[in-house]
């Protein structure tokens, strides 16, 4: 296998080097096929680690340039390595973005049993149902997902509060 593709599909990805060689193996050397792969495996990965616990992470902020419109975020992985390293930083900034720009009332709809302001969880004001306000392809739940599975841990949005200035 050509190392120049292993590099490169290791640069896109983050994923390991076995990893690398071994997706593009499978694709016969489709670099776009193996990133595929590895997001599917990651996403397969993050699934199996949904029973662990997630009790260290990072609080994370976002003010929206016009100064009117502020998220906070508790956003939660397994070890506090892995919620320093700028994947998982990213990550939660990428999250507040959304809610900055999304505004949702509840994080999943199978976690949230009662209604808020009179609306029912639905797939526009959950988080994680949410289309990622950069990528229209994925959803937050992926987002998580991928991460989840690129860094090797749970990982979980706790809780988060955003503050609006009326205009």
């Amino acid at each position: 296998m050509n190392t120049d593709l292993i590099k490169d599909l290791r640069e896109k990805t983050g994923a390991g080097i076995m990893a690398c060689k071994s997706a593009l193996e499978s694709s016969e050397g489709d670099i776009e096929l193996a990133v595929k792969i590895l997001q599917e495996q990651g996403i397969a990965s993050a699934r199996k680690k949904i029973g662990r616990n997630a009790k260290e992470g990072i609080i994370s902020s976002y003010i929206h340039a016009n100064n009117k419109i502020g998220v906070l975020l508790e956003i939660n992985c397994e070890t506090d390595f892995v919620a320093n390293t700028e994947d998982f930083k990213n990550l939660a900034h990428h999250i507040t973005m959304q809610i900055a720009a999304m505004n949702p009332i509840y994080i999943d709809i199978d976690s949230n049993p009662e209604i808020i302001n009179g609306e029912k969880p639905n797939e526009e004001n959950c988080l994680y149902s949410q289309t990622f306000i950069k990528e229209n392809d994925k959803t937050i739940k992926d987002l998580i997902e991928e991460t989840s599975g690129k860094l090797g841990e749970k990982i979980e949005v706790k809780r988060y509060q955003r503050f609006t200035i009326s205009e």
